[in-house]
């Protein structure tokens, strides 16, 4: 069992240069082999065993990543330009106060959001794609959703600052929720009508890149900032995961309708399989977001009204 252990570790645990370095490789011969459009079956079942391989060191490489990322950061806080970043008003406000740095972020986001609204609106429009146009109108109302948690209502100002922020998560969790009907009508009619998004040329492997890069940074960020305690940090980085789940939804029905050869059935049955699971999450975060924010609004240290 020891042998067998460290074989494994030997074959999936590789230092951090072999790691990208073959899994760069293995993406590459994958990308490559459908792009020249080889049928021959024994090329074909070897760029599927490069791409599962691939995959797997991403994911056991995963803590050299972060790692590199750690090590990069810390170079980067140390540079003589950072010192003076630092040295400036706004520089100071924003290393030191979380809050502030998570609302840069949010109009960060807010205004990256926006561009990718547009570049989808304008490829529905160039492409005549329905499903591109549907996906900038889901895209567009994740950004107002942001510009919610950036500007409170009336009672939430005159609120205590908790209080402001409890009320703007539970509504975020309310919009996520009436956004998923939406969100369920698009997975049945490309399910229903066998369509779904069509990335032309090279753009379907970018897009690739971007998804998994995306849900990746939603999924590190959304654990990273549960720990400060603040809902709407926890509402942007739930926005954000929402849309990355959307982006691999949307990548998924592209990939098929690319690659796939297996018939229209297995491309109905994956659509649906991946379309219900991001459905679900969406629901039962969305619910966990309301019932979260409702009870904690009871408590009497934070709903005024109560403690009257």
């Amino acid at each position: 069992m020891g042998r067998f252990r460290k074989l494994l570790k030997r074959i999936f645990f590789l230092p951090a240069l072999p790691t990208v370095l073959i899994a760069l490789f293995g993406y590459a011969f994958v990308l490559l082999a459908f792009r020249l459009n080889i049928t021959q079956p024994v090329i074909r079942r070897l760029a599927y065993l490069c791409s599962a391989y691939a995959l797997t060191l991403t994911v056991t490489g995963f803590p050299h990543f972060i790692a590199c990322g750690g090590r990069l950061k810390r170079f980067l806080y140390q540079h003589p330009l950072m010192e003076k970043f630092r040295g400036t008003p706004f520089g100071a406000r924003y290393c030191q106060d979380i809050r502030f740095r998570s609302d840069v972020s949010l109009y960060i986001g807010l205004f990256f959001n926006l561009v990718y609204v547009g570049i989808k609106l304008f490829s529905g429009i160039y492409f005549q794609s329905l499903w591109f146009i549907a996906l900038a109108v889901y895209y567009f109302v994740l950004a107002m959703m942001k510009m919610l948690l950036l500007r409170p209502g009336k009672r939430a100002v005159e609120a205590a600052p908790l209080e402001q922020e409890l009320r703007r998560y539970r509504a975020c969790g309310i919009m996520l929720l009436l956004m998923n009907q939406a969100l369920v009508v698009i997975v049945v009619l490309i399910v229903r009508q066998n369509k779904g998004f069509d990335y032309p040329g090279l753009l379907i492997y970018f897009m690739a890149l971007y998804s998994f890069y995306y849900a990746i940074s939603a999924c590190v960020k959304a654990v990273k900032y549960r720990k400060h305690g603040s809902p709407v940090m926890s509402a942007a980085k739930a926005i954000t995961l929402v849309a990355a789940m959307v982006s691999i939804l949307s990548l998924t029905t592209a990939m098929l309708a690319r690659f796939d050869a297996a018939g229209v059935e297995y491309r109905q049955l994956m659509t649906s399989l991946v379309g219900s699971a991001v459905c679900l999450i969406v629901i039962g975060m969305a619910i966990y977001m309301i019932v979260r924010s409702t009870k904690q609004l009871k408590q009497p240290a934070i709903a005024p009204a109560e403690t009257e």
